[in-house]
């Protein structure tokens, strides 16, 4: 009987997507409405996200622009950008917010590429934990006689492959934001 890696994979493939989503929620001198992703404004009594109670377009590459549906939501949706403390400006009229993208400076590059690593640690520790855990589970089997000495060592080497593969691919993520971000 061969080990299957499917689970392992797909749980892999969850890591990627999850660093892939929160190096896109980065302020990079650009405008990108994910950014707001995670800014819940409060809504008749209860927290909603931002893009549930506004739209939010890209008026040119360092501008959006938010226009809620209420008018009188405004100060809110204001109040939780600001305090989300994204770096962002805000310019407010009659219709809407106008979120404004700072240009980004050496420093600012600096420690965003630091913040970058940090995810992509992150990220890697939590392959290490799934490889342990799998590890784990394959010692086991063997241990209850579903698995013979030569698969635990086959389930060893593909496991390794799979663990480079997706080390490998998120190092690709993280050298491709790391362009995005040094310009």
């Amino acid at each position: 009987m061969q080990y299957n890696f499917t689970q392992f994979k797909t749980d892999l493939k969850k890591v990627e997507d999850y660093l892939s989503k929160e190096y896109s929620q980065l302020n990079i001198g650009r405008a990108s409405p994910m950014i707001l992703d995670s800014i819940s404004v409060e809504s008749y009594g209860s927290y909603v996200d931002l893009k549930n109670v506004a739209s939010i377009s890209i008026e040119d590459p360092k501008t959006l622009r938010i226009a809620p549906w209420d008018k009188s939501q405004i100060k809110g949706i204001e109040k939780a950008i600001a305090g989300a403390n994204l770096g962002l400006s805000l310019a407010t009229d009659d219709t809407g917010i106008r979120v404004i993208f700072p240009q980004l400076t050496t420093e600012t590059r600096q420690t965003l590429v630091k913040v970058l690593k940090e995810k992509l640690e992150d990220a890697r520790i939590t392959v290490r934990k799934e490889r342990e855990r799998i590890w784990d589970d394959v010692q086991a089997k063997e241990k209850e006689g579903k698995l013979t000495e030569d698969e635990r060592f086959r389930a060893k080497e593909d496991l390794q492959k799979v663990i480079d593969d997706a080390n490998a691919s998120l190092e690709a993520i993280f050298e491709k934001k790391e362009k995005e971000v040094m310009g």
